[in-house]
C-alpha cells in the first residue's frame, strides 16, 4: 500500500492573489470556480497534484520546513528573471561559476521555493 501527493497546499491570507502569482510560475489556470475572497483556490497542475490555497488568519512566521522546486523549460536564470518579474523575491542565489547551482526565490506571501537548472541545462554540463 502506499499514498499519493494529492496536494500541495499553502497556507496564506489571500488565497486567491497567492493563487494568481503561482499561476502565473505554473502557466496553469485557477479553476473555473475561483474568484476574489474565495477562502480556497486550486491549480490543477495536469500530473494528479494540485496546488491548493487556503486561507488562514496568521502570518508565516519561520522558514518553511518543505519547499517546492522548480524544474523550468527555459534556461534557469531566464526562470528566475521571469519569476522575479512577476513578484517573487530573491532570497538565496547558490549559483556556482560552473553553472551548476540553484536560486532560491520567496513568493508574495514570503514562502520559499527553488529554481533549478533546466533539463537540457544538466544534459548539457552530463
Amino acid at each position: 500500500m502506499a499514498s499519493v501527493v494529492h496536494n500541495i497546499t499553502f497556507d496564506c491570507p489571500d488565497a486567491y492573489a497567492l493563487g494568481q502569482f503561482w499561476s502565473v510560475v505554473t502557466a496553469r489556470p485557477l479553476t473555473d470556480e475561483d474568484f476574489p475572497g474565495d477562502e480556497e483556490v486550486l491549480i490543477e497542475l495536469g500530473s494528479g497534484v494540485n496546488l491548493l490555497f487556503k486561507q488562514v488568519p496568521d502570518p508565516k512566521t519561520v522558514k518553511n520546513r518543505v519547499h517546492v522546486c522548480l524544474r523550468p523549460d527555459v534556461p534557469r536564470d531566464e526562470e528566475v528573471t521571469r519569476l522575479l518579474a512577476a513578484g517573487a523575491a530573491l532570497v538565496a542565489d547558490q549559483r556556482r561559476p560552473d553553472g551548476t547551482g540553484w536560486v532560491v526565490l520567496g513568493d508574495p506571501e514570503g514562502n520559499e521555493f527553488c529554481v533549478e537548472r533546466s533539463a537540457a541545462e544538466k544534459a548539457a554540463t552530463a
